[in-house]
């Protein structure tokens, strides 16, 4: 028990640190709401796709990607959306609210906490895992999200859902294009590989070691940001909204999603890198781009904007439990 809540404490504690830091520097006036705009925009248009790019490159050989791992990843994910639009229609009759609580239920914060988490988990091999992951469920999540927010929303007509948009926005997402550069270098090493040539990226010294060095700063980076963007506020009128969906995103969704890829793990042969990736999909907190997108679609962007913060805060207490757990189950 005692080693196995050192090496959650050793895992989670850091990320937890850093986003504090982020809301202590704000609230010390140290960083601006326009540092922190212009923060958030280089973290996903250029730290995050680099971060991808390299954790994807690092994978030794094509051949070691689990396929069942990531099927099982979009089934989970789909599956929890297919649930949270018939338990969140049940639970409130207001469609922009159920938008918002169906997005926060099935779209995890996995770029900027997950795929840190799972470094952090089970090293290099858990961000190689978690950045094949991402190549898969970032563009799902994205494109469930305009679904969602398209169909529930403020609006009494309700909008159509533009296809070539969606696909459109998928294409330039700057995390799908740096999971797929480095899928792309991947392919490339295995047939020099196979064609016995010796060049490598790294063999471009000044430019790989760039990579890397942008890739180190990336989540210290990402986290302060995000710690410095919360906002807590007291909004009695949607406090039953706020525990419901507090509750589904960081109890419910990771319990589900774990559970049984724990109870599959034999026959899908899943391991410590698979588990640490699957932790970053289920059991992290709300994105923060759920908020901004529920503004821009018109859901309930102010109950979006409070469910971004307190399922960061309840997460870091669930995840600390599930990885305490999932350590005294051996997974890690």
């Amino acid at each position: 028990m005692g080693d196995a809540f050192l090496f959650a404490a050793n895992s989670v504690l850091p990320i937890i640190i850093l986003i504090a830091l982020g809301y202590v520097l704000k609230r010390a006036k140290l960083l601006t709401k326009e540092f922190l705009d212009v923060g958030n925009k280089l973290t996903f248009r250029v730290l995050l796709p680099v971060m991808l790019f390299c954790n994807v490159y690092s994978i030794d050989r094509i051949t070691d990607i689990n396929l069942v791992f990531v099927l099982y990843g979009v089934v989970g994910v789909f599956a929890v959306f297919l649930i949270a639009a018939a338990v969140c229609c049940a639970f409130t009759k207001d469609s922009a609210k159920r938008g918002t609580l169906i997005q926060a239920v099935f779209r995890s914060n996995y770029a900027i906490i997950g795929i840190p988490l799972a470094a952090s988990l089970f090293g290099d091999k858990g961000g190689a895992a978690a950045g094949v992951m991402s190549a898969f469920c970032v563009p799902l999540f994205n494109i469930l999200a305009v679904i969602t927010l398209t169909i529930f929303n403020g609006s009494s007509e309700k909008r159509s859902i533009d296809v070539k948009k969606v696909l459109l926005g998928v294409v330039k997402n700057p995390l799908i294009i740096g999971t797929f550069a480095g899928l792309v270098c991947l392919v490339l090493r295995e047939l020099f590989v196979a064609g016995n040539i010796g060049f490598r990226l790294s063999d471009i010294t000044i430019l790989y070691k760039s990579l890397e060095n942008v890739k180190s700063i990336c989540t210290p980076f990402a986290l302060i940001v995000l710690g410095g963007k919360f906002e807590f506020s007291a909004v009695p009128k949607l406090k039953n909204e706020i525990i419901f969906g507090t509750v589904m995103r960081t109890v419910a969704v990771p319990v589900f999603g774990l559970s049984i890829a724990y109870l599959l793990k034999d026959v899908f042969a899943l391991s410590g890198e698979h588990f640490a990736a699957y932790v970053g999909v289920f059991a992290t907190p709300v994105a923060v781009s759920s908020a901004i997108m529920a503004k821009e679609m018109g859901a309930d962007d102010e109950l979006a904007g409070q469910l971004v913060v307190w399922t960061s805060l309840v997460s870091t207490v669930t995840i600390f439990v599930i990885v305490t757990a999932l350590v005294m189950l051996g997974i890690f």
